[in-house]
């Protein structure tokens, strides 16, 4: 009896290996499709954010070489210049219309912005700051980016309005915050001790570290409302790529017409912008969708 009964449930148990087996092979992979986004006739077109409403924010350069912020709404672009800037480019919009960014002071030193309602206002960072930029802003108005100290040392920050928190990975030598959702999620760029590109969660109490597999460099940009991360990463031979970890499953993507793809922003209905290079002094934004 006892010996009939573990044979049903070796058997039972191997029928279940073979059905999750069989699901595994047949999961979807995800699609990614492309539409390239040009700013006018410029050299160089960059999108770094798009919101739920599909408004995306970044920065093209002049044929004079000079970066300027923009806007694109329904196929609109308004540029966006710090009227104090030398340069100004955008990295984030939230569904507020709210915008942050940074731009180069008379003084040539980078300075972190919001930027609503037509009027800029400086993020400059903790106090003692040196320099700042600002990333990545959520539905409740948070913001996140990174700052020099008097030391000229990198770190990441939180700005929720009024008051600066520090943002260090533990055992990083320069940590930059990327993107912030509206659960409070911060995605985290920074460089451990052999100057290499690596990437974290951060949840309000833990750094899990979130590299994209195979990669020698991985450089997180924008999280959404579902936990969805957005990157660019370097593969052994020093070209750049596109990847997508959804619900903890990494995929990467390269924009068909690019010879390098810069992942940037993700929206909550599976949109994702970027850049891709098409020759070396030249690049264009595109929107993917999955």
């Amino acid at each position: 009896m006892v010996k009939g009964v573990r044979s049903a449930m070796r058997l039972w148990g191997a029928l279940i290996v073979l059905v999750l087996a069989a699901m595994a092979a047949s999961a979807p992979t995800l699609t990614f499709k492309f539409k390239t986004i040009d700013v006018q006739a410029e050299p160089a077109t960059d999108i770094f954010a798009v919101n739920n409403a599909g408004v995306m924010v970044g920065s093209y350069q002049d044929n004079s070489g000079v970066f300027h912020g923009f806007t694109r709404k329904s196929g609109k672009v308004t540029t966006i210049d710090h009227p104090g800037g030398l340069l100004t480019v955008c990295y984030d919009i939230n569904s507020q219309l709210a915008i942050v960014g940074v731009y180069e002071n008379s003084s040539a030193v980078f300075q972190g912005f919001l930027y609503q309602g037509n009027v800029f206002t400086d993020i400059p960072g903790p106090q003692g700051s040196i320099s700042s930029r600002a990333y990545g802003i959520n539905n409740q108005g948070d913001v996140v980016g990174q700052y020099r100290d008097s030391s000229g040392n990198q770190h990441g920050f939180l700005w929720n309005g009024t008051t600066y928190t520090t943002l260090d990975v533990p055992g990083a030598v320069a940590s930059i915050a990327k993107g912030i959702n509206k659960k409070g999620t911060i995605a985290m760029e920074w460089w451990a001790s052999d100057n290499l590109i690596q990437s974290s969660l951060y949840n309000g109490k833990k750094y899990v570290t979130i590299n994209v597999p195979g990669a020698t460099q991985t450089s997180v940009w924008h999280i959404n409302t579902q936990g969805d991360v957005v990157y660019w990463w370097i593969d052994s031979v020093g070209t750049y790529h596109g990847a997508l970890r959804h619900f903890g499953k990494y995929y990467k993507f390269d924009d068909p017409k690019g010879i390098d793809t810069f992942g940037a922003g993700i929206n909550d209905h599976r949109v994702i912008v970027g850049s891709y290079q098409n020759n070396p002094s030249n690049s264009d934004g595109f929107k993917a969708t999955y």
